[in-house]
């Protein structure tokens, strides 16, 4: 094979735009499998990482060398397997997220590699594009509802609060807790009202009108409480929960929330796994969990897609088709 196109950083330097690079096609190690990029979903960690977020210090420590490739979502077909790789085939449809931190480029490439325990098989009813929007912020709401929030052990009919129910992630963790038996409230704009009703919130509350916590109040006691924004007020979240209940945020909130007693608070930080993308391809596959597409980028123009993820204004997935 010859090389691929990548879009890229040729340095460390913040200011570096992104630009298209030719680079060798990746060779799958033993245990990983090459695949032939399709779709890639845009999140905000993405630019986040290219303007100098911790994550990009840790890239550039264990990450692999320059040029600096973003981006964690992908889906595509395998077309190579390593040689100590079972239960994947050259031909199958997957979706994943890549890991810098096992040594491998992003995902804004026409190829990634990846093991088989960062990638899901997809039914032929789940779509490519709905596929490669799901890895950060599904895999992200999944955690912070059922593993950090553990509504799994909860009753059912447990209540769930979401706090940014409008967003990339917190509508996959309304339609998760939805999915899982759970009463949800959203917490969203006047102009995402419906939106948020329609993903199955038993009540939406418009930030814009009151406090929004003290609205929430009154259909509580929580379950489970997921900021998506983080800017709300730990101490108060934490007041609204049922005895073990949990308040994630997801975030860049503060660290210090997570030591103050009593420990409810959790921080998450979506990675990939089998299991993980299973239940949310299983969720999209029977109905469950819907997911729309706001824009479709070329690859080239990366740089596009992130303004546009940058206004924070679209309601569906920005993706990069490969």
């Amino acid at each position: 094979m010859g090389g691929m196109k990548a879009m890229g950083q040729r340095s460390w330097s913040v200011t570096q735009p992104l630009e298209l690079c030719d680079l060798p096609d990746p060779t799958p190690r033993a245990d990983e499998v090459r695949v032939r990029v399709a779709v890639i979903g845009v999140n905000p960690v993405d630019w986040k990482m290219m303007n100098g977020s911790p994550l990009r210090l840790a890239a550039r420590l264990f990450g692999p060398p320059l040029p600096f490739v973003p981006g964690i979502d992908f889906a595509g077909t395998i077309d190579a397997v390593g040689a100590r790789v079972t239960g994947l085939k050259i031909g199958d449809r997957v979706v994943g997220g890549t890991d810098f931190s096992r040594g491998q480029r992003g995902s804004y490439a026409q190829y990634v590699t990846a093991r088989a325990d960062q990638l899901c098989t997809l039914p032929d009813s789940v779509s490519l594009e709905v596929a490669g929007s799901l890895p950060v912020a599904g895999v992200t709401a999944f955690m912070s509802v059922m593993e950090l929030g553990k509504l799994g052990k909860a009753a059912p009919g447990a209540a769930v609060l979401i706090l940014g129910a409008a967003g990339g992630v917190g509508q996959c963790a309304t339609q998760i807790a939805r999915m899982n038996g759970a009463r949800v409230v959203g917490v969203c704009s006047t102009r995402n009202l419906e939106l948020v009703r329609g993903l199955g919130a038993e009540v939406a509350i418009d930030y814009s009108v009151g406090d929004a916590l003290a609205q929430a109040k009154s259909h509580g006691p929580y379950q489970v409480i997921v900021d998506c924004v983080g800017g709300y007020s730990a101490a108060a979240c934490r007041a609204m929960l049922v005895p073990g209940g949990r308040h994630v945020v997801v975030a860049e909130g503060s660290f210090l929330q997570m030591l103050v007693p009593p420990f409810a608070t959790k921080l998450v930080l979506g990675r990939s796994t089998t299991p993980r993308l299973r239940a949310l391809v299983d969720g999209v596959a029977s109905g469950a969990i819907r997911v729309s597409i706001a824009a479709r980028f070329p690859l080239e123009q990366a740089a596009q897609a992130h303004a546009l993820s940058q206004q924070g204004r679209t309601n569906g997935k920005i993706i990069l088709l490969a």
